[in-house]
């Protein structure tokens, strides 16, 4: 960030560090289209990648779409205090690597972390500079529509998926923004503004 020539009182009121932009929301709610639409704009976004314990999906890519390690490995890291936040998400461990969070943000890098909702729970009580911004659905049959076409999970953890989802929803109000996500290219629209926006607020 190129800093103005304004007076000292001013500049540090000026963000100098980077901004952490958490992106949230039930299973199925298009968080991740959204974050990848988001990256491909060329916004100055960093993006997280998370350490899992869960199998790859489809064409998912080992250190591109996440880091896939083994339950031992995860709780020797989680161990050593290595993540930021981690959760276990339908029998799977996630967590975010602490050290390329704060690398980034120290050297000015704002950074874009698409991460579940108890992690981002973890997130609001650690970090008071963190944007969070909770993705909604529709409504809930959309959501249903959107697990059901994915043809990752069966009925019964559709299911399951949903019961968390409605207890996930009452969370909205830990967070500083929402977007509902009916029309894709409207709400990839509506992120950018929000992330454009709280890069000028004052700290």
């Amino acid at each position: 960030m190129v800093m103005p020539a304004l007076p000292p009182i001013v500049l540090k009121k000026i963000k100098t560090k980077g901004r952490l932009f958490v992106v949230s929301g039930p299973s199925g709610c298009g968080k991740t289209t959204l974050c990848e639409k988001l990256l491909k704009q060329n916004l100055g976004l960093v993006r997280s990648v998370s350490v899992t314990t869960r199998e790859a999906r489809g064409t998912e890519q080992h250190k591109k779409d996440y880091i896939y390690t083994s339950t031992a490995d995860f709780k020797h890291q989680l161990g050593k205090g290595l993540f930021l936040e981690y959760a276990q998400v339908f029998g799977n461990y996630y967590g975010t690597p602490k050290r390329f969070i704060e690398n980034k943000l120290e050297r000015g890098k704002d950074v874009l972390l698409n991460i579940d909702v108890q992690g981002a729970a973890q997130i609001k009580r650690k970090s008071k500079d963190a944007v969070l911004v909770f993705i909604l659905p529709p409504s809930i049959q959309e959501l249903k529509r959107r697990l059901l076409g994915r043809l990752t999970d069966t009925k019964a953890q559709i299911r399951k998926r949903l019961t968390i989802a409605r207890t996930e929803l009452t969370a909205i109000n830990s967070y500083d923004y929402y977007v509902i996500n009916g029309n894709l290219k409207a709400a990839a629209e509506e992120l950018k503004h929000i992330i454009m926006a709280s890069r000028r607020r004052i700290l």
